[in-house]
């Protein structure tokens, strides 16, 4: 897919050419030993490590400095722009892997536990099992040694009718004994053969799981080994932006004074007590953030946890049209929701939006629109 993203003067649009920026993850076998490690911690140093990089890849190859002139400007900003949003792209994507890779660990975990469970009871079952069989064995020494005999010979052999119906009685008695042993010896070897049986499915399940998860690893450090080599090649460009290259960088969304209104969300005063945090490639605070990022921590502040990335934050909320904006509420942008803002009330947005450009508050319909939801 290639997104077209409009920016301000002259409302030129830019195609983007799409790359693959894949950040590198822990071992697998580190994460597969720890289902409680947050990947995203991971993902965020490292992404944060190529933050120059991405931008990087606006400069010419020729390392000559950057123009001042007006027109150069425009378009190194609009190249940064498609590099930048790539980027921002590419990262979401990232992010998206880290949480199913997250979630796949978090069901190996979960088989394994109720696999452990399944041997327990297949344990507790077999020694049931045994306890029955005693029971009947038991029962069945009693009949070899002629305590079990038909009704008929024990009124024959009794001294008195009163004996034989004591007899009678305690034959009832072995007979339904030894039916109650023998049903429930057959019971404990069902339920122990089951519980095996679920043991070994649950073990088989969560091998192949993890067994994924691992591939998925390595295709993850192959892809970063060859994307180091440009990021090495490229970080020491970015900083050959002059001031007035930068200055134009940071002011190219048109950034706007807030407007605050008297009643809002919570999540809106936290988001807008980060105005002026830098941006960083995969961070959620509470120092630096991406867009995502800024509204899984606006939220957390209030108590309440959101998705982690943008399309997931954009599918997981409450749809709301345009003209039912409320502060607080989550707008996506571009195709294939690659950006994401909150709306503060007054036709305004507050985000983070590219790297070098610090959280700023800006037209709700200063991007393409892709949808918005309410948590």
């Amino acid at each position: 897919m290639s997104p077209v993203r409009t920016r301000g003067r002259g409302q030129r649009a830019f195609r983007v050419r799409m790359a693959i920026v894949v950040p590198v993850f822990p071992p697998a076998t580190c994460l597969l030993k720890d289902s409680h490690l947050r990947l995203h911690t991971v993902f965020s140093h490292r992404l944060r490590s190529t933050t120059a990089a991405a931008l990087g890849a606006v400069i010419l190859t020729s390392g000559v400095a950057v123009p001042a002139h007006a027109d150069d400007i425009d378009s190194l900003i609009a190249t940064m722009e498609e590099v930048s949003h790539e980027a921002s792209a590419t990262s979401e994507q990232v992010k998206q892997l880290a949480s199913e890779i997250e979630g796949g660990q978090d069901r190996i975990d979960g088989l394994r536990n109720r696999a452990d469970e399944a041997q327990r009871r297949a344990e507790a079952a077999l020694a049931a099992q045994q306890d029955h069989q005693q029971e009947v064995d038991g029962l069945a020494g009693a009949k070899y040694r002629g305590l079990m005999i038909d009704p008929v010979t024990n009124a024959i052999a009794a001294a008195t009718p009163q004996n034989a119906i004591d007899r009678a009685a305690y034959l009832a008695t072995l007979t339904r004994n030894t039916e109650r042993a023998v049903d429930k010896l057959a019971d404990a070897t069902a339920e122990a053969g089951r519980s095996h049986t679920d043991a070994s499915r649950m073990l088989a399940e969560a091998g192949f799981e993890q067994s994924q998860l691992e591939n998925r690893h390595r295709e993850l450090a192959e892809e970063q080994e060859r994307l180091d080599v440009r990021v090495r090649e490229i970080e020491e460009k970015v900083s050959s932006l002059d001031a007035e290259t930068r200055a134009a960088w940071e002011n190219k969304n048109n950034p706007l004074e807030p407007v605050i209104p008297a009643a809002g969300s919570g999540a809106v005063a936290a988001a807008l007590g980060k105005l002026g945090s830098p941006y960083g490639w995969g961070a959620a605070g509470p120092g630096q953030f991406d867009c995502s990022g800024l509204m899984l921590w606006a939220y957390q502040q209030q108590g309440k946890t959101i998705p982690r990335t943008s399309q997931a934050q954009l599918a997981g909320g409450t749809p709301v049209s345009r003209a039912e904006l409320q502060p607080g509420d989550i707008v996506g942008y571009f195709p294939g929701v690659t950006h994401v803002g909150m709306y503060i009330g007054n036709g305004q947005l507050v985000h983070a939006s590219d790297y070098g450009i610090p959280v700023q508050v800006v037209s709700v319909d200063s991007m393409p629109w892709a949808g918005a939801v309410r948590y």
